[in-house]
């Protein structure tokens, strides 16, 4: 899948799942759960053990596009390669590293820096940044992205951070293109319970939709 076919999907779907499992057979669980719920992307975090191993392994079995895998808290070139090189097909993170952005944007992998002002968001889309992480989202909540957007109506902004069920429809009327959601989508795989993400992402699925006037 091309760069703007990705970009085009976790856009439309309008939710990426940020996992920081506490094992990889946890993570390889919650994308399960994720793909039941429809869930366009996934984050596998580079804080979950054997991060490379997991992102391979689920670039293998799901190798026909039916969720997207992606790297996260991806700090330097080195993480972001080997991430590429796994079957990564996008990488994202917590801030602007700009040899990472170049790296992604030679490889033609989108890239997702994080920034908060303004003036980071700005540097970000010089960068070359292809949709900007808002992180952490839950500091200022929806209100940001509408302050940003004002004077950068053309950034496409991505919230990690303080998305809920009872907020993702504020975040996305607010401009987001998309949001991250982490624990509040996949704490029951604490407990085991992976049924309640994949419902839990059903029902985000379904907010974002209503949020953009869509019914299905």
């Amino acid at each position: 899948m091309d760069k703007n076919s990705v970009i085009s999907k976790i856009c439309d779907c309008g939710i990426v799942a940020v996992v920081r499992a506490e094992s990889a057979d946890q993570a390889v669980k919650i994308a399960g759960a994720c793909v039941e719920a429809g869930i366009a992307g996934i984050e596998i975090t580079f804080t979950v053990p054997g991060a490379l191993e997991v992102i391979k392994s689920l670039c293998e079995v799901y190798s026909k596009g039916e969720i997207l895998v992606g790297a996260g808290t991806v700090l330097d070139t080195e993480t972001a390669r080997a991430a590429i090189l796994a079957g990564a097909k996008y990488i994202v993170s917590p801030c602007l590293n700009k040899e990472v952005v170049t790296l992604c944007n030679r490889y033609q992998v989108p890239c997702m820096p994080g920034a908060m002002t303004i003036k980071e968001v700005v540097e970000c889309l010089e960068a070359g940044a292809d949709i900007v992480k808002i992180f952490p989202g839950e500091l200022f909540g929806p209100a940001i992205i509408k302050a940003i957007r004002g004077p950068i109506p053309q950034a496409k902004l991505m919230p990690t951070g303080g998305v809920s069920i009872e907020n993702v429809g504020e975040w996305i009327k607010a401009g987001c293109v998309a949001v991250g959601v982490g624990g509040n989508l996949t704490a029951g795989a604490k407990k085991g319970d992976y049924q309640s993400i994949s419902d839990t992402g059903k029902r985000f699925v379904e907010l974002i939709n209503a949020a953009r006037g869509k019914s299905f």
